[in-house]
């Protein structure tokens, strides 16, 4: 299947796809209009490092599945803790539990509106692995 979707869509299909993997604290920000980055940050939180890159992966098919689209960029240190993929419009931000309460990337964009998780759950439901 492939479709044009707006960046909000994609941001809440990504969310989608974490959560049926078990991503933990999935938070969706629109920074469109705090920052030139993208339009949305999704961040979520895996239990261990295997899980933040099955997470990744996980991520990067469904979406080059669903829409024949990759990320431009994917990123990943050392330790495979902070994983990213950028897909220019939105930006996933995959850490370790221990990562995220560290860098508290929510707090830096405090000014950026989250999608609520009943809001993101519904626009992704016909997208989802039950």
């Amino acid at each position: 299947m492939t479709e044009d979707i707006n960046s909000k869509k994609l941001a809440c299909i990504i969310a989608g796809a974490l959560d049926d993997k078990l991503g933990k604290d999935i938070t969706i920000l629109n920074i469109s209009n705090v920052s030139s980055l993208a339009d949305y940050f999704v961040i979520v939180t895996g239990d261990s490092t295997p899980q933040v890159r099955a997470l990744m992966e996980n991520t990067r098919d469904k979406i080059k599945k669903l829409f024949g689209r990759l990320p431009l960029r994917a990123e990943n240190d050392a330790k495979n803790r902070w994983n990213l993929l950028d897909y220019g419009d939105v930006v996933v931000h995959i850490l370790h539990r221990d990562e995220r309460e560290t860098y508290a990337i929510e707090k830096f964009w405090n000014n950026a509106f989250c999608i609520p998780e009943n809001e993101w759950a519904e626009i992704s439901k016909e997208y989802r692995e039950f």
